[in-house]
């Protein structure tokens, strides 16, 4: 029996109960018709028929209530042969899987073995030409290292010869600084090329006489503006290289001798402090100057151990109003003066401008003044227009009467309308 024959007997026992219910409905509304004719045989029909529904519901329920019996055993047998069917369908595909599993893993087995040997075949193929490039291209970058070192070794030969050379010119360059005179020369060529970078060449001029009591020249002066429209005031600057003690002095740093860097250093002290109070003497001269000067030191090494020793820098902006610079911070001092020289020349042309602007002001409410004739002009000539206009339009209505009389009529000549009073 299949597992669809409960839901089979289901499906019959409802439509069983409904038929019974609508015969019992029928016979329900049959006999309120009946009853509502009163009468004893009546009551007798009604009894009898509700016995016999009574009857029909009772063999109903009991012919239901065995079909419901039969179709729930009908049910467990055929759940009990379901499971023992199935059960014995899966023993079967387990079987059949096992043995399937068993063959699969042992062409996997043959599969894997025979990639195993191929791998090695071709590991020990690849091993075997990676040795003979590798053997093949240490061989060729042996060769060239070789005869890059071959190169190397020739211009490190060279590069000796250039050395000898350099040290030559460094003995003639020392031999040139040791002479005074050229360590000036190099110091204000360096100083001179700081300011033709940084400066137009009317601002500044060399070996400029800036104290009119005595004949000396200072390297360079910086034309600085004055107060009044066209004067001028020179900032002297002058350019110093002390050679000798700050060899000494180097050479002390070297021997590390403390005496004698402590003498070397003193030394040049005392050379900055000398030089310092010459320029103070002779080239500061106010208000022809300003009320202080620069002392270029052209070398940022000497101008550092320069500003190491302590208070050498502020004792002699202080005594001598005289301040120490180097090729950076003199570059910094000539922009700084450049700009302010830009800022003053705006100042100046700001003041032309406003000039221009007052009498453009003027000269605009005289413009206003003419505009305004002008304006009175053109409307005089629109009002001259319109009358016109107006004795146009007159005569072109004559004109049309004229156009418009009959042949033969005699035209009266009479003066001309007056204008339209439109």
């Amino acid at each position: 029996m299949t597992p669809l024959l409960p839901v089979v007997l289901f499906v019959v026992a409802g439509i069983v109960l409904g038929v019974a219910a609508f015969l019992l409905g029928a016979n329900v509304k049959r006999t309120r018709s009946v009853a509502a004719t009163p009468s004893d045989p009546l009551s007798e029909l009604l009894g009898q028929h509700r016995r016999e529904l009574s009857d029909q519901f009772r063999q109903i329920r009991e012919e239901l209530g065995g079909q419901l019996s039969q179709g729930r055993d009908s049910a467990e047998r055929s759940a009990r042969d379901t499971r023992t069917e199935l059960s014995r369908e899966l023993r079967e595909f387990q079987q059949n899987l096992s043995s399937q599993f068993l063959q699969i893993s042992g062409v996997v087995e043959k599969r894997l073995e025979s990639l195993q040997n191929s791998n090695d075949a071709k590991l020990e193929e690849m091993r075997r030409t990676v040795d003979e490039k590798l053997h093949a291209t240490l061989e060729q970058r042996l060769g060239e290292s070789f005869q890059q070192v071959a190169l190397r070794l020739e211009e490190v030969h060279r590069g000796l010869g250039e050395m000898q050379t350099l040290a030559q010119d460094v003995g003639d360059l020392r031999r040139t600084l040791g002479n005074v005179k050229t360590r000036g020369i190099l110091g204000e060529a360096q100083l001179g090329a700081l300011l033709e970078q940084f400066l137009a060449p009317g601002q500044y001029e060399a070996q400029v006489r800036v104290n009119a009591a005595n004949a000396d020249r200072v390297d360079y002066a910086v034309r600085m503006p004055g107060n009044l429209e066209g004067e001028r005031i020179w900032l002297p600057i002058d350019a110093k290289f002390p050679m000798e003690d700050f060899q000494r002095l180097m050479d002390a740093y070297e021997r590390v001798d403390p005496e004698e860097i402590a003498r070397s250093g003193k030394a040049m002290e005392d050379r900055f402090l000398l030089e310092a109070r010459r320029i103070r003497e002779k080239y500061v001269v106010p208000p022809d100057t300003t009320p202080f000067a620069l002392l270029f030191v052209p070398y940022e090494s000497l101008y550092a151990e320069a500003l190491r020793r302590p208070g050498l820098s502020e004792r002699i902006q202080r005594e001598w109003q005289v301040t120490l610079v180097g090729p950076t911070t003199l570059a910094a001092f000539l922009s700084s003066l450049q700009l302010g020289f830009r800022t003053l020349a705006i100042s100046r042309r700001s003041d032309e401008v406003w000039k221009v602007l007052g009498t453009v002001k003027q000269e605009f409410s005289k413009f206003g003044d003419a505009l305004e004739a002008v304006k009175k002009r053109l409307d005089q000539a629109r009002d001259d227009m319109d009358k016109v206009s107006q004795r146009t339009r007159a005569v072109d209505r004559r004109l049309r009467d004229i156009e418009a009389l009959p042949e033969g009529a005699a035209v009266v000549p009479s003066a001309l309308p007056a204008p339209d009073p439109e």
